[in-house]
């Protein structure tokens, strides 16, 4: 079952394969971690439409059940992520009466990370607030520090 030209990895595929017995259920996972990639955002309802349209009769809570075992959920914005524990302590924000109207006064330095197909890449930026300038940027496939100290070095000698 293990397909050495597909473009999952090997690694994927055996986790992909230890998750059903069925034939049919392992082509309906192999499709549904396929349609994720394209889709991140798509819930049980849209990824059960999708494999509908290709000639797949499974229903919804089938594909939530495949889906919870593949440890996969669709990427959107969910309640309450906004809100503060009681316990945390809130810090002031320094630069509230601070208006920033040359450059090189107030710097943000920011990191997100970007989703691929296999994995992750992390994206450090350095900016300037008065000229919305992108100062110093890197990116890295591991979440360590060294990318962001050599983004912050390299904005300062600039």
């Amino acid at each position: 079952m293990i397909d050495r030209t597909h473009a999952l990895p090997v690694i994927r595929q055996c986790q992909l394969l230890a998750l059903s017995r069925s034939a049919a259920d392992l082509a309906r996972i192999r499709r549904i971690d396929e349609l994720h990639l394209d889709h991140p955002f798509a819930g049980a309802w849209m990824l059960r439409d999708l494999l509908r349209r290709e000639g797949h009769s499974i229903g919804r809570r089938h594909v939530s059940t495949l889906t919870t075992r593949m440890g996969i959920e669709a990427v959107y914005r969910k309640p309450h992520t906004s809100q503060r524990h009681p316990a945390h302590t809130v810090y002031p924000y320094l630069l509230r009466q601070l208006e920033s109207t040359r450059p090189n006064h107030v710097w943000a330095a920011d990191i997100t990370d970007i989703p691929m197909q296999r994995g992750f890449v992390y994206l450090f930026a350095v900016l300037d607030w008065a000229s919305r300038r992108v100062l110093a940027w890197r990116l890295s496939n591991t979440l360590t520090t060294d990318f962001c100290t050599e983004a912050v070095q390299e904005a300062v000698t600039n």
